[in-house]
This record gives C-alpha cells, sequence and structure tokens, in this order.
C-alpha cells in the first residue's frame, strides 16, 4: 500500500509520485500530468492474479466513474486497462467485456469494436461469443448497420471519403457457392446496398487470406470483419503490443490495449505498456481531430 500526504488543500499524492484526487474533489484542470482518480472502493482484501468479485466490482465501479466524468464534460477521451472478463462476471456483473458495458452505460444502441494497427483499420461484426454464434450473426442487416457506422466514425477521425472493404466468411470467399452461401445471400446484397450511393464507398466481399494485407498496404481505409478471430489473427500478427482497440459509436472516444489481463505475470514487473501507451496516444489525437472537425463545421 502506497503512503499519501496532502499536497494542497483538497489534494494528496502517494509515494509513486502522482496526484491522488478523490470522487468528491474538482477534477484540477491546471494539471500538468498525469492524476490518480482514486475511489478507495475495494471492499475486502485481493490477491494479485486471482479472479474475484471485489476485484472485479472494483473495476466496473472505475469504468462507471469514467463514463460519467465524460459526461459532465470533465474528460474528452477514455483509454482503458485489459478488464479480467471472469472477474467482471464474479462481481455480478454480465457485460461480456468493455465495449457492451460502454454501451450499456451511454444508452448507445448501435456500437462496434474496431483495431487500429499500423496502416489497418478492422471493424468486428461481433466479439466474444462462440464462433456459432457469430456465423449466425452474418446478415444483411446486421453488415449495412455496421458498414454505415464504420463510415460516420471515420469521417470524425479526419477520413473525408473512407474506403470500406468487407472481409469474406468462408474460405475463397465462398467458391461460388462451394463452400459458403453467406456471401452470397448476405454479405454481396449488404455491400451492394451502397452501391451508386453517396452515403459509403464499400467493396466487397473479399477473400479473407488476402484483404488485411491489401488493406495494411493501403488499398482500403478499413475492413469490416466476420468475428472476432478473423481480425485479431492479422492484428496481432503485425502489430502486437503496438494496436489499440476503439469502440465506435459512443458519445466520446475509448481507447484500450490489444490484449487480456496476463494474470500469470501479474506482480512481476514484466508486464509490457507499449499498447497502453499506444492507447493512450491515440485517444488523444482523435479527441483533438474531433474538436477540430467540430469546430470546422460550427464556421
Amino acid at each position: 500500500m502506497h503512503s499519501c500526504s496532502r499536497i494542497r488543500p483538497g489534494y494528496w499524492t502517494c509515494q509513486c509520485g502522482y496526484e491522488i484526487v478523490r470522487r468528491d474533489e474538482t477534477i484540477p484542470m491546471e494539471s500538468a500530468g498525469p492524476f490518480i482518480y482514486h475511489l478507495d472502493n475495494l471492499s475486502g482484501p485481493i490477491e494479485p492474479g486471482i479472479e474475484s468479485g471485489v476485484a472485479g466490482r472494483a473495476a466496473a465501479a472505475y469504468i462507471e466513474a469514467a463514463v460519467e466524468l465524460c459526461g459532465a464534460g470533465s474528460l474528452d477521451a477514455i483509454a482503458t486497462a485489459p478488464i479480467n472478463k471472469r472477474a467482471l462476471f464474479l462481481g455480478g456483473y454480465s457485460f461480456p467485456g468493455h465495449t457492451e458495458f460502454l454501451a450499456y452505460l451511454t444508452g448507445t444502441e448501435e456500437f462496434a469494436m474496431a483495431f487500429v494497427a499500423a496502416n489497418l483499420r478492422i471493424v468486428l461484426l461481433s466479439t466474444h461469443m462462440p464462433i456459432a454464434d457469430a456465423i449466425r450473426l452474418v446478415k444483411k442487416d446486421r453488415l449495412v448497420r455496421v458498414i454505415k457506422l464504420t463510415d460516420r466514425e471515420l469521417k470524425r477521425w479526419g477520413i473525408e471519403r473512407p474506403r470500406i472493404a468487407v472481409a469474406a466468411l468462408n474460405p475463397h470467399g465462398g467458391e461460388g457457392g462451394l463452400f459458403g452461401i453467406e456471401e452470397a445471400e448476405e454479405i454481396a446484397p449488404a455491400v451492394e446496398n451502397f452501391r451508386g450511393k453517396e452515403q459509403a464507398h464499400v467493396t466487397g466481399p473479399y477473400s479473407a487470406d488476402t484483404i488485411f494485407l491489401r488493406a495494411s498496404r493501403g488499398e482500403f481505409d478499413a475492413v469490416i470483419s466476420c468475428y472476432h478471430d478473423q481480425a485479431m489473427i492479422p492484428v496481432k500478427c503485425l502489430s502486437f503490443g503496438e494496436a489499440v482497440n476503439v469502440t465506435l459509436g459512443l458519445p466520446f472516444i475509448r481507447t484500450s490495449v490489444d490484449h487480456g489481463t496476463a494474470f500469470d505475470i501479474a506482480g512481476k514487473g514484466i508486464a509490457e505498456h507499449s499498447s497502453m501507451v499506444a492507447a493512450i496516444t491515440l485517444a488523444a489525437q482523435l479527441a483533438s481531430r474531433a474538436d477540430d472537425i467540430a469546430r470546422a463545421v460550427e464556421a
């Protein structure tokens, strides 16, 4: 436990050197560096690297507090560390991850998980679920909604007319129906929905074994992926430790790391921090671009 001392009325510092602000205190907008927003909400003992409801509830409370601060205008963006889904469940929360939790807290109905890795941007059609369930979600209407959301969000990032490509679900894009019918019955009709319209520039479906390479070389601004691991394999092969998770559709910018909690190395001082740094950096960049675009629209 770090010892704390008061540095000025209402504010404290701890042994690690960071300023501490508690829930009932005003956010120091003049602060020159990071500070710790301290909820003091651990209701019992915890052991590093062990899943527990106590830790899950505490982590959830910090997510809720961050959303409250964004809603109050005290924050421009959130960059989250990984959260253990099992601990969250043990703490009484049924969300499979940050994405769904944040959408619930903000009343957001249209949202998606995306990853930014070097020159690659991938948006997931579904997130953490059995692959059999994910396949059943590859439907025209769902694809159309995610494509529209992706187009809208990338414009907020400063890309004037995003080039969006859709990945096929089956090997070789279904090979004319020999290896699957989802491409012909669901994905192609979703793409056709945008053809000849100004609302979005969409092409596909493209075979998943080449589309991500093509996107990384600059042919597309974003790829719509049919399921979680279809996206995560290229992301982590190309940029593990430097990729950033972004939630699309929220009323504020939210980024996160590209990895899990790694309880097997908890407390050993060997965790790699590069993805967290990348998440914080991207959050600041996206928040700044959103402000610039808003000012341009107002002008």
